[in-house]
C-alpha cells in the first residue's frame, strides 16, 4: 500500500508534507484503516494514482477528469485561503516578464505560451479551454513539465507568457527567485482545488476526517509551511468542466 502526495513537493514543503501525512496515518488507524509508514516520493503521479493499493494521494482536477474519473474515491479538495477562490478551489496566474507589453490577458492573444503538461488544468488546460472560449488563439511553444520551469521560461524570454498554479506561485515567490521577474497580469476562472483521493470503492468520509485532524494538529510552524486550511468535499458535478484542446502550434475557437 502507498502514499504519495507529490502536487506541492518542493524541497520546501516537504518536511511539512511529511508532518501532515504522520497526522492522516495516525487517524486513518485510529478508525481501523491500514496505512504505509510514510509517504512514497519516488512513484510517478500518473503511476501512483493508478495504483490499486493507493491509501491516499492528491490529484489535479484535469487528469482526474480526463482519466481517473472512474478509477479513483475522491475524498476532498486541499483549500489554500487562495485569493479570489472559493474553499477547495484554486486558480491560475498569468504571468509574463516584468518588461512585456501586455497589461490583460486579452493583450495575450497570439502570444507563445509556456505550460507545464498536457494534462495540467493549472499549467495548460485552464488557459486553453478560456481562449477557446473567447476567441483567443495562443502559440503553446515549450512544454517544461513543471510550473516552476514555465515561471523560468518566462523569465529568461523563451516564451511570452504561462499560467502558474497560484499556489505554486505563492510557493515560488517566497523560496526561490524565480518570480521576481515576473508580472502577473490576469487569472483563470476558480474550479476545484488539488484533490485528495483514494482507491476505488472506498467511503470517503472517514478519509476525510483524518485529513482535516491532521491539518488542525500540525504546528504552527507547518500550518505556516503549507499554508493549507482544510480539505473540503466538493459536488462531483463541480468536476463536469470541458476537457481542453491538445496543445498544438496554434490554439484557437477552431482548432489549431
Amino acid at each position: 500500500m502507498i502514499a504519495t502526495l507529490p502536487m506541492y513537493l518542493f524541497p520546501e514543503t516537504r518536511a511539512g508534507y511529511e508532518a501532515l501525512w504522520d497526522g492522516i496515518r495516525d487517524a486513518l488507524r485510529d478508525t481501523a484503516i491500514d496505512a504505509p509508514d510514510a509517504l512514497t516520493h519516488d512513484i510517478p503521479p500518473m503511476d501512483g494514482w493508478a495504483a490499486p493499493d493507493l491509501v491516499l494521494g492528491h490529484i489535479c482536477n484535469l487528469p482526474y477528469r480526463a482519466r481517473f474519473r472512474d478509477r479513483v474515491t475522491l475524498i476532498g479538495a486541499a483549500d489554500f485561503g487562495l485569493d479570489g477562490c472559493g474553499p477547495g478551489e484554486y486558480r491560475a496566474l498569468y504571468v509574463v516578464r516584468q518588461d512585456h507589453p501586455a497589461e490583460t490577458v486579452e493583450d495575450l492573444d497570439g502570444a507563445t505560451m509556456a505550460y507545464s503538461e498536457p494534462l495540467s488544468h493549472s499549467g495548460w488546460g485552464a488557459a486553453a479551454t478560456e481562449a477557446r472560449a473567447a476567441g483567443r488563439r495562443y502559440r503553446p511553444t515549450l512544454q517544461t513539465g513543471s510550473h516552476a520551469g514555465s515561471a523560468e521560461a518566462v523569465s529568461r524570454g523563451q516564451a511570452e507568457f504561462a499560467t502558474i498554479d497560484a499556489q505554486t506561485f505563492r510557493i515560488l515567490a517566497r523560496h526561490t527567485t524565480l518570480t521576481r521577474n515576473l508580472r502577473v497580469i490576469g487569472a483563470t476562472e476558480p474550479s476545484p482545488g488539488i484533490t485528495f483521493i483514494t482507491r476505488a470503492g472506498q467511503d470517503p468520509a472517514p478519509y476525510l476526517a483524518a485529513i482535516n485532524t491532521a491539518i488542525s494538529g500540525l504546528s504552527p510552524l507547518y500550518k505556516e509551511n503549507l499554508r493549507m486550511i482544510s480539505a473540503v468535499s466538493l459536488p462531483t458535478s463541480a468536476y463536469d468542466l470541458p476537457l481542453p484542446p491538445a496543445p498544438a502550434p496554434q490554439i484557437g475557437p477552431d482548432g489549431p
